[in-house]
């Protein structure tokens, strides 16, 4: 399998050089493909950099527009057969690739979901984040008949074919409930697999807010019933 690892980033200087570090150790993507979207902090300098060095392919947007545009940018731009979204905060670590990809060989999955409930390595922080979530993912399951365990995991790998003439328009964090809704109402075959998980608290820089979680809530809604 090709692999495209796709990294959106807004405001993470800090971590840019840690997150390739680690996604290039696991010697399994054929590209990087980063989508600065809109940072003042210098990481766009710092990408600018590295653009077109060992596998890394930069795209800037001009302007914040969302992690949802980010990953999309993202995924247009990819040349893989199979695409991972990797976020660049550190909280996801790559060494959970051979695991996550492993369904996708096997032959019985199209889309793989990293769980952080499954039992895998985590920090103990962040309760009522937790209970959001959850909530999101059983409002999930009641509405499209399923058992997922985490649909809001940033950690989610897929075959092109997939997202082959699927059109997706979120801008924001609605991008898992808009992406899990379509991937379900098309009856992908998705499997979960537990991942490690090391979250920022909002001190650190956390950026989902509660007002995410209604638009969350309205996206799983409204695309039980349109495309």
């Amino acid at each position: 399998m090709k692999l495209s690892v796709v990294v959106p980033v807004y405001n993470e200087v800090a971590n840019i050089r840690e997150i390739l570090k680690r996604v290039k150790a696991t010697r399994l993507p054929a590209e990087i493909v980063i989508v600065d979207d809109g940072s003042t902090d210098g990481s766009r300098k710092l990408l600018t950099a590295i653009d077109g060095k060992d596998g890394v392919r930069v795209i800037l947007h001009d302007k914040n527009m969302g992690k949802g545009s980010a990953v999309r940018t993202g995924i247009e731009a990819s040349r893989g057969d199979v695409i991972l979204i990797q976020d660049a905060d550190l909280e996801y670590n790559p060494h959970d690739y051979p695991a996550l990809l492993q369904p996708l060989r096997d032959g019985i999955a199209d889309v793989v979901y990293g769980s952080r409930f499954l039992g895998g390595p985590r920090r103990a922080v962040m309760f009522w984040h937790m209970i959001a979530n959850q909530l999101l993912t059983f409002m999930t399951n009641l509405l499209y008949n399923t058992i997922l365990s985490d649909m809001e995991t940033g950690y989610k790998v897929f075959r092109r074919t997939v997202v082959t003439g699927m059109v997706l328009r979120s801008h924001r964090f609605d991008f898992e409930p808009e992406f899990t809704a379509k991937v379900l109402k098309r009856h992908y075959r998705i499997y979960e697999v537990p991942i490690s998980f090391n979250p920022r608290d909002y001190s650190e820089g956390k950026k989902i807010k509660l007002q995410d979680a209604f638009v969350a809530v309205w996206t799983l809604l409204k695309y039980k019933f349109v495309d």
